[in-house]
Order: structure tokens, then C-alpha cells, then sequence
């Protein structure tokens, strides 16, 4: 049976880095087996090992997680002049990161996951994964505007122009707008260049995966069914 040691099958689980490991043993915060985990100590993937109480699950299981971003909240690993990171806010037992960042300015859905793989399939501009969005301007919605929004804008400051996408008005001063690809401040930048600026913005849906009713802050699992279209639609099986 393969026997690696504490601090290295931690960092493989995306708990942390070995060094944050070596600290977590140090502090008495790993259980393997019921006993307090030893610096140097050497692990098998089938003993009972617990991080802050939580059980691991092993380095092959892989996580998604629907997160509710509030604003004010940067899309970052360590930055230590961002007032809030997402770090701050989930306590997962497992190493997750984004796949698709959010302003800080903006709330909604970001997906986080610990598989390298699905983040680069989802990431990917080619495959053209829808996103959803409400958003609030700071004037009456026209049908010209919506228009425009839709027809594709070209960004001078970017040298690019936006795919078409899909508009709704939902609201004197609201609309929706699905959009499949991701350029920098996209919807602002665009809204802007129609002479209308962004009072509040939110990531509704991502491809197959819903907000729901989550409230700013709050996470859940994305299994089942959810989860597995998730990956048929990136072209991808859970376990590659």
C-alpha cells in the first residue's frame, strides 16, 4: 500500500500548501485515525484523516461548490491590499479555487472547484459556456440600447469586439443579458459604451449551474446530476 507523507497528501487533497500542513499537524488541528497527527508522519489513502475535525475525503474526490460572491469581495488567492478575499469567507475542508472571476463591484454566482481540469474547460473562449446576469442601469431601458447590447459592441480601449448575446428587459431599469465569453468588465464596459452605467450587477447562472436561492455568502455542493451535466457540457468525465 503507497505511504506518502501528512504534509504532501494534504497539499494533494487541496487542503493547503505543505508548509500551511506542516503548521496545522504542528498545531495539533490533524487526526489520522483518531490519534493527533506527527510531524514527519506517513499516511495511506485509507486512513481516517481529519483537518479541523472535518474528514478529508481524499486527493482524487473532486469538489464544485456554487458560491454566492457578495460585493466587496475580490476574486483573488492572496492579496494583501484587498480588504476581503474569498478565503475570508469560505470554510471548506477541501482547496478550492474560482473558474471565472467576478468584479469586486459585482455579486452573484462564481463557481469554485478543485479540479484544474474542469476550471481550463470552462475557462476555455472557445467553447462558448453561457453566463447569465441581471443588471441594473442608471437610465430607463430602450429597445435601441437592448439592440445594441445584443448586436455585438466593439470595446476601442480592448481592440475587440463582443460576441452577440442574448438581452431582456425584465424592469425600467433592469435586464438580463447571457453572454459566451468573458472579456474584462464586459457588461460594463459595453453599457458604458451605449452611454448607461452599471448600478448593480449579478451572475445569475453559469452554463447548467443556477444561483438559486443561495444569499450573499453562503455556498452549497453541486452533486448529482447538476454536477455530472456540468462536466458532460465542458466535455469532460469527473474522474479524467
Amino acid at each position: 500500500m503507497e505511504l506518502i507523507r501528512l504534509n504532501k497528501y494534504l497539499a494533494q487533497c487541496g487542503v493547503c500548501s505543505r508548509r500551511d500542513a506542516d503548521k496545522l499537524i504542528e498545531q495539533g488541528k490533524v487526526l489520522v485515525n483518531g490519534v493527533m497527527a506527527i510531524p514527519g508522519q506517513q499516511v495511506s489513502p485509507k486512513d481516517d484523516i481529519k483537518v479541523n475535525n472535518r474528514t478529508l475525503k481524499g486527493r482524487d474526490e473532486k469538489h464544485v461548490l456554487a458560491f454566492y460572491k457578495p460585493i466587496g469581495v475580490t476574486c483573488t488567492e492572496k492579496d494583501p491590499h484587498a480588504e476581503k478575499i474569498i478565503a475570508d469567507i469560505i470554510d471548506y475542508p477541501v482547496r478550492v479555487t474560482y473558474a471565472g472571476r467576478l468584479d469586486k463591484d459585482s455579486e452573484g454566482l462564481l463557481l469554485l472547484t478543485n479540479d484544474g481540469a474542469l476550471i481550463d474547460a470552462m475557462m476555455r473562449g472557445s467553447n462558448k459556456h453561457e453566463k447569465e446576469y441581471v443588471v441594473r442601469v442608471d437610465k430607463e431601458i430602450t429597445p435601441v440600447f437592448l439592440e445594441k447590447m445584443s448586436r455585438g459592441i466593439y470595446l476601442k480601449d480592448l481592440d475587440v469586439t463582443t460576441r452577440e448575446c442574448i438581452t431582456e428587459k425584465i424592469g425600467k431599469f433592469t435586464f438580463r443579458i447571457i453572454l459566451t465569453q468573458g472579456v474584462n468588465r464586459q457588461i460594463r464596459r459595453m453599457c458604458q459604451n451605449c452611454g448607461f452605467q452599471v448600478k448593480n450587477l449579478k451572475r445569475i447562472r453559469v452554463m447548467n449551474v443556477n444561483l438559486g436561492d443561495l444569499k450573499p455568502g453562503e455556498y452549497r455542493e453541486v452533486t448529482g446530476e447538476e454536477l455530472n451535466q456540468l462536466y458532460r457540457d465542458c466535455g469532460k468525465f469527473k474522474y479524467d
